[in-house]
């Protein structure tokens, strides 16, 4: 019975994989496995059907494999061309990036209890000038003030951190 879709079965696969004698060996193994279903003493109720679905599935699996041979062995890469961890994730940018934070929060923590109060409550807590005001019980004037001397600070702590990059 399964002989009469040899050679539709084969020709089904020789399109799919471009090569004769690959496409025969599928054809065979196709055979062996639907011969296997059948000798298991399971009712096969269309033949043709199951041939092609075990043929398709094989297909499948021959596309996985040959996809995962075609990736470069990683340990065969050169040195250079290792993937590396995003620059975040790096020893030196990791470091880098601890030390501007810990040089902001030291410029943070040096100015007057008051205006780093002000600072924070506007800036990490997200409150306006007039809500800053009404939490410290001064005027919103006297608030910018604090604010404005804050921001000098950390713009000069950007600056000398700036010019330790460029010049170390």
């Amino acid at each position: 019975m399964l002989e009469r879709y040899h050679r539709e079965l084969l020709n089904f696969l020789a399109r799919q994989v471009r090569d004769r004698d690959a496409a025969a060996d599928l054809a065979q193994e196709s055979y062996v496995r639907v011969l296997a279903v059948q000798h298991a003493g399971q009712a096969i109720v269309d033949m043709r059907a199951l041939l092609y679905r075990t043929a398709h599935n094989l297909l499948v699996d021959r596309h996985r494999r040959a996809a995962v041979r075609r990736h470069d062995d990683l340990d065969a890469l050169a040195e250079h061309e290792q993937p590396h961890a995003p620059a975040h994730l790096q020893p030196e940018e990791a470091l880098a990036a601890m030390q501007v934070v810990r040089a902001y929060v030291a410029t943070i923590e040096a100015l007057p209890p008051r205006c780093r109060e002000a600072f924070v409550l506007h800036v990490f807590d997200g409150l306006s000038h007039a809500q800053v005001g009404q939490h410290m019980g001064i005027s919103a004037s006297m608030v910018e003030k604090h604010i404005v001397r804050a921001m000098v600070a950390c713009k000069l702590c950007a600056r000398q951190l700036r010019e330790g990059r460029q010049g170390g």
